[in-house]
């Protein structure tokens, strides 16, 4: 059995639930979707300051939880604290943003990000350019205006987000929309008929790739820009942080390191 923890950073449980929903009837036989919410932050991040917040949480959860989950989905869109999760847990962990990207990549040349608030836009550009996209990205086109509710904006703005996505292509020379956000999870399956290009929905994306990693049986890298930091004492954090950052690189890695 594969398990699949599905982080939503926000503290949103309608958002989680919307997430869910997508992603389980896509599920292969044999794995099975762990959904967790955030304990603490805002209901849904959407700016650098409120990313660089979930990133603390984000590695909180996952370290209270570690030999839960084989794998595990940071699910929202601008990945924060994808990296340093990366480092600290000993099983791959994916993000939103990157699996949905990588899979417009096979889709196209070009990809446009579509959303609906214009805040999350500084953001978006930071997260393709630390993933090394911005070559393949053609636009980012975001909503500007308020919505009602967070859990149904994706009803509420539908066929504005539809029209954005056809001006991507339009005028951008998009290959392939990316429905950006958890909140809008669900949406591109409703509207792919209605956008004359490959529509990618984010979370399906991440949980078909978080089992293709599994079957490749990854390991933990003991070298380069992922392994395991070295052990380091804290103060105030929580104690499953505080356990995970004294774990520190393996012995084989240390091994590795003084002989190069």
């Amino acid at each position: 059995m594969t398990r699949i923890l599905l982080l939503n950073p926000n503290t949103s449980t309608d958002v989680t639930d919307l997430l869910v929903q997508a992603a389980s009837p896509f599920l292969s036989a044999g794995s099975t979707l762990i959904p967790v919410t955030a304990p603490r932050g805002v209901p849904y991040i959407a700016t650098r300051a409120e990313a660089a917040i979930a990133s603390g949480i984000v590695l909180d959860v996952l370290a209270e939880r570690e030999g839960t989950f084989d794998v595990a989905i940071v699910a929202a869109f601008g990945d924060p604290g994808l990296g340093g999760a990366r480092e600290l847990m000993p099983v791959p962990v994916i993000g939103l943003a990157e699996a949905a990207m990588l899979s417009a990549c096979m889709l196209g040349q070009r990809f446009s990000i579509v959303s609906f608030s214009r805040a999350l836009g500084p953001w978006f550009r930071e997260c393709v350019a630390i993933h090394g996209l911005l070559d393949r990205l053609a636009s980012i086109r975001l909503l500007d205006g308020p919505f009602a509710s967070l859990a149904n904006v994706q009803d509420e703005k539908e066929g504005l987000l539809i029209e954005l996505a056809r001006r991507a292509i339009e005028d951008d020379g998009a290959d392939a929309i990316i429905l950006a956000g958890a909140p809008l999870a669900g949406l591109a399956a409703r509207v792919r008929d209605r956008i004359p290009v490959p529509v990618v929905e984010s979370v399906v994306a991440a949980v078909k790739q978080a089992e293709l990693l599994v079957i490749l049986n990854s390991k933990k890298a003991s070298a380069g820009s992922f392994r395991r930091p070295d052990p380091k004492p804290s103060i105030g954090l929580s104690p499953a942080l505080e356990r995970s950052l004294l774990a520190g690189t393996s012995p084989a890695s240390q091994r590795h390191e003084k002989l190069s």
